[in-house]
């Protein structure tokens, strides 16, 4: 979530500077610590280089501790602050920076994901365009846990060590707080990656369910995309996981499950090229009529399922695609509707057949597969088959699917919005699905979400979304939302979140301060709820238009000038060592250590080749 935190989540960095010195070792010391650029002579000209550090307000203490180190390292450290993450976003576009402080959150708990939209050429996010960089992404892509380890290490070396792309901070906890008198401690869920699933949370109270809301929290109330592949960031990434329901999930702990999802139960067939989904008949899509969530009559099926994802990985689908390199693995999805061919594929790794592993726990075995997603009947045995296959073998392709920007929308209701012509898409004119103002009080609103998921947006304002359970999901399940409204209030503060919090104006803070943590534990009415996350801060270089573009000595000098200890001494603890955004998924052993000295020969080599 840079929670992407695409910057989905997304951008969040903080900094706390101190001397010390830099090198690149692992942890077994078995790592060089890279030269100076050959032909030149350290400490030739101790002489400050100017950096320019961009960064957001709310990072104030991050920044501060950057500025530090750098300082005391010989760097004249210019400031470029901004108050927002817009205004933050405008500035990196237009490269006004020599490092921006950044953040990146893992939301699919694969470290594909934390590599593959920020540091290949082409990538959503990246601004770097390396062919070493972008063989070892796709080598470690088709490999499997227990061989992409040294793959991943192979390319840490060169992104942060040899190369210098980006100078890594620290490594997060998640963290969120609740009112224990409100909300039923065993409702609220917290999960490594996944955004907090809805649908699980419930009032202490349950005759609360139908007639109050429950009241959370958001920063950014201005919604990038409705359309779960128009976006990837912050202000839309757990609303869009709660409105579109996806082939899988991740567990609390990033497992891949079927559990909560439209299937229920998936297999992949030997080759690790082939996927297999056996979908549910108990979730109808849901719209918005005078303000209230109704039952379209309409269920997700398999057509749902195969124009949705066949969009999602087509760059050109919509206008602002910005989460195709999440599913660019996804070759061809397509219906299966003879039962003999998933009886002849066994399951990778095991003797099952394809059709012995999808049929595990259900009410009937598969007596027929069906077309028409109409005819589906559970209790029947009349199921609906989707088969994905990758354009390779790609086994991390699944934790793809459990990501928002792969939730099911209504192929008939999408394409009866998005009649525009893509290629000739007018901003000022054309309306497409997902479309914030539509669902924005005043003269532009017009709701057209179909959602697959457990709630749906009624409307929003600058103060606050109004969301309401979809009545035909899951229902009479486990899996049926319990409460009917949900509200979201926009609080860019987060001291004014904190205390929106205490004073029972909302119930539960989505991302709560490390530094914040003892308030909450003060306070008797609150439950604070921490887990290791896959959130990593660090500075991003410029590889555009400034000096930092061209000399990898002056990178490694600012790379070598970071000490990650005083980020960690200023957080309590609380956050932890990191190499870079694979650190939370991949122990590669390497480890960034701050050296002076080599901040010196680096220098030196700069200021000789200027």
């Amino acid at each position: 979530m840079k929670n992407k935190t695409k910057f989905g989540a997304l951008l969040l960095l903080s900094a706390s500077i101190m001397l010390s010195g830099c090198s690149v070792t692992t942890k077994n010391d078995a790592a060089e610590s890279p030269k100076p650029s050959e032909g030149t002579e350290p400490v030739v000209d101790s002489s400050p280089a100017d950096i320019e550090l961009l960064g957001m307000s709310s990072n104030e203490a991050d920044i501060n501790i950057i500025r530090d180190q750098l300082t005391k390292n010989g760097f004249n450290v210019k400031l470029n602050v901004q108050a927002d993450y817009g205004s933050f976003k405008s500035q990196q576009d237009a490269g006004n920076f020599d490092i921006a402080l950044s953040s990146w959150t893992t939301v699919t708990g694969n470290p594909d994901y934390a590599v593959r939209s920020l540091f290949k050429t082409g990538g959503d996010y990246s601004i770097l365009a390396d062919a070493d960089i972008d063989a070892l992404i796709d080598a470690a892509g088709a490999q499997t846990p227990a061989e992409y380890t040294e793959t991943y290490k192979q390319f840490e070396q060169q992104l942060v060590f040899d190369k210098a792309y980006i100078a890594p901070l620290y490594n997060s906890l998640k963290a969120q707080a609740f009112n224990q008198e409100v909300l039923n401690k065993d409702s609220v869920r917290i999960s490594k990656s996944r955004s907090l699933p809805w649908e699980a949370l419930d009032f202490k109270d349950t005759a609360k369910r139908a007639k109050d809301a429950l009241v959370l929290q958001s920063t950014i109330p201005t919604l990038t995309s409705l359309d779960p592949i128009k976006g990837n960031d912050g202000s839309i990434n757990i609303i869009n996981t709660n409105m579109y329901v996806r082939l899988v999930n991740l567990t609390d702990d990033d497992k891949i499950t079927s559990d909560g999802s439209l299937s229920y139960n998936h297999a992949i067939a030997e080759g690790n090229s082939d996927y297999y989904f056996i979908l549910r008949d108990n979730i109808n899509f849901a719209q918005i009529k005078n303000k209230l969530a109704v039952d379209t009559g309409e269920r997700v099926g398999a057509d749902d399922v195969i124009f949705s994802l066949d969009r999602a990985k087509d760059k050109n689908s919509v206008p602002d695609h910005r989460t195709f390199t999440l599913h660019e693995h996804i070759s061809k999805i397509e219906l299966v509707t003879d039962t003999a061919s998933l009886d002849s594929v066994k399951v990778t790794g095991g003797s099952d057949s394809v059709k012995a592993a999808l049929e595990k726990g259900l009410s009937a075995p598969i007596s027929a597969l069906v077309s028409d997603k109409t005819q589906a009947s559970s209790k029947d045995g009349k199921y609906q088959v989707v088969k994905l296959t990758t354009t390779e073998p790609f086994p991390q392709v699944l934790n793809y699917l459990a990501h928002q920007s792969a939730g099911i929308v209504s192929k008939k209701q999408v394409e009866s919005i998005n009649t525009y012509d893509v290629a000739k898409f007018d901003v000022n004119k054309d309306i497409p699905y997902g479309d914030q103002n539509t669902v924005t009080e005043g003269n532009a609103y017009n709701n057209t979400l179909y959602t697959s998921g457990p709630y749906i947006l009624s409307s929003k304002n600058d103060y606050e979304a109004i969301f309401y359970k979809n009545p035909a999901y899951f229902k009479g399940t486990d899996n049926e939302p319990k409460i009917n409204n949900i509200k979201i209030r926009f609080i860019k503060d987060a001291d004014s979140s904190l205390s929106a919090l205490r004073s029972g104006e909302i119930h539960l803070y989505y991302g709560v301060s490390e530094t914040k943590y003892d308030v909450v534990k003060s306070d008797s009415k609150l439950t604070l709820q921490t887990i290791p996350s896959n959130a990593v801060s660090y500075l991003l270089f410029n590889t555009k238009n400034r000096p930092v573009a061209t000399s990898a000595d002056l990178r490694k000098a600012v790379l070598y000038s970071i000490n990650q200890d005083e980020f960690l001494a200023y957080y309590g603890g609380n956050k932890f060592k990191a190499v870079s955004t694979l650190s939370p998924l991949v122990d590669t052993g390497l480890e960034l250590k701050a050296d002076s000295a080599k901040v010196k020969e680096f220098l030196a080599a700069y200021n000789a080749s200027k």
